[in-house]
């Protein structure tokens, strides 16, 4: 029997952490029962919200929502109650591209929803399948261009940063695959390991591990500078098409409306858990970057939000 959300999230959270919730409800103090986190990804979701449960004194219960590059779990989670018990990881899709992709989005992200804070930066890299017949971007550029008609390339969903900056590579090579969706990355990239589909665009974290066992080939990175994760794999400028930049970031979010002591309890567990050593160190060794501390907090967030929205789409 498939249980209603809401009462899924009460059995899971009961099963997990009663003696704390029956330790701190009395108090009626923030947080005082374990927190839904929701959204399009989930690797960063959990290694910080591993250490904020542990700020904070209850669990995090990780739901993915997949749908639409993002946009059906922020939705959800914009409609939540706003007492700082569903959080949204959120990210540059989902907060500012999709806008101009869903003319009837169900949400406006400069409005809708209150920043809590950036947590990472993912560098993106173009991978393909690993018997595709380029061995470097120069011959994978010529190689598209000459064959587009015959080549597919996977996202995530139309408003997902693996579309987003897919088109982008395609604009800038002149080019028009077959674009095929899945409903995350996960799903996109098992695609690409069994050769069901070409290229994509894809995050290192997702990706980072098949390169380096061979499983996948890597043309370039989205960013100014080398990953450590993936070390000789060159710089888009390096491999020639230094117009191609792409490191989306991702961050949380509450419904509007949350108070604000809530969401300061939440802004300070993000920041405590993004300078711990032991969080920075499994963020790092994913290939993600993280943001130094003047670009953390509720306030920069809604800065880069409101800079990334389309011109004439800001509220």
């Amino acid at each position: 029997m498939k249980l209603p959300r809401r009462q899924f999230l009460h059995l899971a959270a009961g099963a997990a952490a009663l003696p704390d919730i029956s330790r701190m409800a009395s108090a009626q103090a923030y947080p005082a029962r374990p927190v839904a986190a929701g959204g399009s990804t989930d690797v960063s979701a959990r290694i910080v919200g591993e250490y904020m449960a542990r700020t904070l004194g209850q669990q995090f219960i990780i739901e993915n929502v997949p749908g639409a590059g993002g946009t059906t779990g922020s939705t959800r989670a914009m409609r939540a109650k706003a007492d700082g018990y569903t959080i949204l990881m959120g990210h540059m899709g989902t907060h500012a591209v999709s806008v101009s992709l869903y003319p009837n989005l169900a949400y406006k992200p400069d409005v809708d929803f209150e920043p809590i804070g950036v947590v990472i930066e993912v560098p993106t890299v173009l991978v393909a399948r690993k018997n595709f017949p380029a061995n470097d971007l120069k011959e994978f550029m010529a190689y598209v261009r000459m064959n587009a008609a015959k080549l597919n390339m996977a996202h995530a969903g139309v408003g997902s940063n693996t579309f987003n900056f897919g088109l982008l590579l395609n604009s800038l090579l002149g080019v028009r695959p077959t674009l095929v969706p899945f409903t995350g990355t996960g799903p996109a990239t098992n695609a690409l390991l069994s050769g069901q589909v070409d290229y994509m665009i894809n995050g290192v974290p997702e990706t980072g591990a098949h390169i380096q066992a061979g499983m996948l080939k890597a043309y370039a990175v989205g960013t100014t500078e080398r990953n450590p994760v993936i070390p000789n794999v060159p710089t888009s400028k390096e491999a020639g098409l230094s117009e191609f930049q792409a490191a989306p970031w991702f961050a949380l979010f509450t419904p509007k409306g949350t108070p604000q002591s809530v969401r300061d309890t939440l802004s300070d567990a993000v920041d405590k858990a993004l300078d711990d050593p032991s969080v920075r160190k499994r963020l790092l060794d994913l290939g993600a970057d993280i943001p130094p501390k003047a670009a953390r907090g509720q306030q920069p967030l809604a800065v880069l939000v409101k800079s990334k929205l389309p011109a004439g789409r800001q509220s």
